[in-house]
């Protein structure tokens, strides 16, 4: 199976505090792939790294066969970003700003295809400044989707949005897989992990705790389903292994 990305060794250190101690994971192409860590635990640093913006202090990065210190222009003609916050020209119509997006790109993927996939066929001469928020966050997928990426980067996509629109973002995410697009997510929801990832990863002061499918991972933390046959979720998982190193 062919990687997306490939870490071996990462580390990142500011002044005299070490943020990242020696990370080792791998992103299989075409995979959800999560990135779980309590804060601080050295997530936005790793994302920053993975997406060139940030220069890494040791250690080997691949990301779709470029090393993102190295080659970071090159990487972003390939690479889509949903950050934490996005802004927009909110006099723009939805689009009006897609197209404008597209522009930017060799091959951009077509503007109706992008509407579709987001679910914003119905908005698409709709103001920005007149969207919901689960309907802004959707147009910040289609602008992330614009130049036909690779691999996509959604930094914790749904905070701070209701449930209806959580779902909605999630079957934009589940659209983006249908698609064959590798995915980096970093989520503070481990529901939102569980029903997404193919695999995750626990980032914990700045070392990987473990890594593997949801099953995995709660084996891994000493979990087994109960004699109800309940299976432990990842939410279990994760709160024993943080639990785990804060003693």
């Amino acid at each position: 199976m062919t990687l997306a990305i490939a870490v071996r060794g990462l580390t990142m250190r500011y002044h005299d505090r070490e943020v990242l101690k020696g990370v080792d994971f791998d992103v299989n192409g075409g995979e959800v792939f999560c990135l779980l860590g309590p804060n601080g635990a050295g997530k936005t640093t790793t994302n920053e790294i993975l997406e060139g913006f940030r220069q890494r202090t040791g250690g080997e990065v691949s990301v779709l066969g470029l090393d993102p210190g190295a080659h970071p222009t090159r990487l972003r003609e390939r690479v889509g970003n949903v950050l934490q916050e996005c802004g927009f020209p909110r006099q723009a119509r939805v689009a009006e700003l897609i197209d404008c997006w597209r522009s930017y790109y060799p091959s951009p993927r077509p503007l109706g295809e992008l509407l579709e996939i987001v679910e914003l066929s119905g908005e698409k001469n709709t103001l920005v400044r007149k969207l919901s928020g689960g309907q802004r966050r959707r147009l910040d997928f289609a602008l992330a989707l614009a130049g036909d990426p690779d691999l996509v980067f959604l930094d914790e996509p749904t905070t701070g949005y209701d449930p209806e629109s959580r779902r909605r973002c999630w079957t934009s995410i589940e659209n983006l897989k249908s698609l064959g697009k590798t995915i980096f997510l970093t989520t503070h929801y481990l529901d939102e992990a569980e029903r997404l990832a193919d695999r995750v990863a626990i980032l914990i002061n700045g070392k990987i705790a473990v890594n593997g499918s949801v099953s995995e991972v709660a084996a891994q933390a000493g979990l087994r389903p109960s004699l109800k046959l309940v299976n432990p979720t990842l939410e279990d998982a994760y709160l024993r292994l943080v639990g785990e190193h804060a003693c």
